[in-house]
């Protein structure tokens, strides 16, 4: 396998989990958690819901994609910005820079250190149930996917709850998602998805910092004069 393709598989993996969490906002707040270690999984989801609504926020992210076939781990991290209904901004800075922008009509993926720009338009882009029917109101995920808990992970010792969606309409670039969600916040501090191939993309969100006011400038981008400018496959 030519170093090239293998990078393009990590890219693709990479843009298909951004399309997965583009549903998720953040929260206005953080409240004192209650017991919740006997919930149901339709009551997780329902606070999940609550949480995820009308928001916007920042995190710092490590994302690991295992390429099955060749036995291969690659590794970035960078900072994210979400603000409902639609915008991110996900800073790669390790291994090399990328920025995607999104104002949720708008897609531009910017490699700085090559001057090179793609753009697309985010509503197709996210289309067949991968973010932009989820940019709107979370509670759309109930629609999209059968959901469940992980069997084998119900420890009320566990901080985590693992949630299982698996999409109603499968394609070959997601076959699951894992959803692992804090007991005490219900934020979700890591998703994995999984395609038809077995390959995984796992990103861990920390550091959160919720009810900041983020301007809208963020989720718009100028492209740089000079700039190689690719048009995305719609």
């Amino acid at each position: 396998m030519k170093p090239t393709t293998v990078k393009f598989v990590f890219y693709s993996l990479l843009l298909i989990t951004i399309q997965v969490l583009a549903f998720l906002g953040g929260a206005p707040d953080l409240k004192a958690a209650t017991d919740s270690s006997n919930l149901s999984v339709n009551q997780i989801l329902d606070r999940v819901e609550k949480r995820y609504t009308h928001s916007e926020f920042s995190a710092e992210f490590i994302q690991k994609s295992f390429l099955k076939a060749m036995d291969v781990i690659d590794q970035a991290s960078g900072k994210v910005y979400i603000k409902y209904p639609g915008k991110m901004r996900w800073e790669y800075e390790k291994p090399e820079r990328q920025i995607f922008i999104t104002d949720g009509q708008k897609l531009w993926v910017y490699r700085p250190d090559d001057n090179q720009v793609q753009v697309g338009k985010a509503p197709v882009f996210f289309s067949g149930g991968k973010g932009a029917s989820f940019l709107s109101d979370i509670r759309l995920i109930r629609e999209k996917f059968d959901f469940s808990l992980k069997k084998g992970t119900r420890d009320e010792n566990d901080p985590f709850y693992y949630l299982k969606l698996i999409p109603r309409e499968q394609t070959q670039d997601i076959t699951e998602i894992l959803l692992m969600v804090s007991k005490q916040s219900f934020d979700v501090v890591q998703i994995i998805t999984v395609n038809l191939y077995g390959d995984e993309n796992r990103i861990d969100l920390l550091n959160f910092v919720f009810g900041v006011n983020l301007s809208d400038s963020l989720f718009s981008f100028k492209i740089p004069q000079g700039a190689d400018v690719l048009q995305l496959d719609e």
